[in-house]
């Protein structure tokens, strides 16, 4: 996952912030309790060459047999790093193509902004709410299209039904579907699709909290900062997981996104973001309770 350039906790020293500009580290570490600037880090001054003391004459060596004129062998690593590799300390990062060092065990759980990721389950169980109050709505305005498209079907349905009642064998097609039938099915996805978005768009776009998101005490902010998600970004998280509902018409495609996105978090880490979450670069967290869970956060690592 690409993290977007701002300024981040330090994962080799979680007291400093340092600034990240997407690719790398740049500029001196800040305590992490103080207020980052806007914008990277001004250039830091390049420090005056110190002169080198002189040393005495090295006396010649003898080379070894096969050895070309002139040859030195290379540094040893074991006994210090090569030269240009920085001296290290805290907030010090590897230069550009070595390895990052690694947790010596599991590493930490991230937590966004001070706070801890949202459970799966908790996730799961505010969808299924926010599914709830939308297929209520759905009722009420889309009854009337459902109704009429059952009447466009019932000469199939019933039918249908007569021969299995009647263990009719026939090879004759059954008869035809009405002629308003396909029409309803896209009226009433559009509809569907129409309510869904009005009903979480807007609240997540203000405080990032659906109806069953704030009866969860979880909520999703940006990655690069704890602030309401705007309604830009609401809508970009909402499209990935809302416009596959007018695909239900073609086989059930649209229906098989929307379980692969709603389980797509089970296999990311370590944010756990859904593929909606990716589209918007956000990230669902646990809302404290009290501003105690929120003291001394280690905050966010890229």
């Amino acid at each position: 996952m690409s993290v977007a350039p701002g300024w981040y906790v330090d994962p080799a020293d979680t007291q400093t912030r340092r600034y990240w500009d997407g690719e790398g580290w740049i500029g001196a570490p800040i305590p992490v309790d103080a207020t980052p600037p806007e914008g990277p880090p001004p250039p830091e001054p390049e420090p005056a060459p110190e002169p080198e003391p002189a040393t005495p004459a090295e006396p010649a060596t003898q080379a070894t047999p096969g050895t070309p004129p002139g040859y030195s062998p290379p540094p040893n690593w074991q006994q210090g790093p090569p030269p240009g590799w920085p001296a290290g300390g805290p907030g010090q990062g590897p230069p550009p193509g070595w390895p990052y060092p690694t947790w010596p065990g599991r590493p930490p759980e991230p937590r966004p902004h001070g706070l801890p990721l949202a459970s799966y389950g908790a996730r799961l169980a505010a969808r299924l709410i926010d599914f709830g109050i939308v297929f209520a709505l759905n009722v009420l305005v889309n009854g009337w299209f459902f109704w009429r498209y059952v009447q466009e079907l019932s000469p199939t349905l019933d039918e249908l039904r007569r021969r299995i009642q009647a263990q009719d064998r026939t090879t004759e097609p059954l008869p035809p579907w009405g002629e308003q039938a396909g029409a309803l099915v896209v009226v009433i996805l559009l509809i569907a699709t129409m309510l869904w978005l009005a009903y979480e768009v807007p609240s997540m776009a203000a405080n990032g909290q659906t109806f069953g998101k704030r009866l969860l005490r979880i909520k999703a902010v940006p990655v690069e900062a704890d602030a309401p998600l705007g309604f830009g970004r609401a809508l970009r998280r909402w499209n990935t997981l809302g416009l596959p509902t007018l695909l239900w018409y073609c086989l059930g495609l649209g229906l098989l996104l929307q379980l692969i996105d709603a389980l797509s978090p089970l296999f990311d880490h370590p944010l756990r973001q859904a593929l909606h979450d990716k589209r918007a670069q956000t990230v669902v967290v646990q809302v404290p309770r009290t501003p105690d869970d929120r003291a001394n956060p280690p905050g966010e690592t890229p």
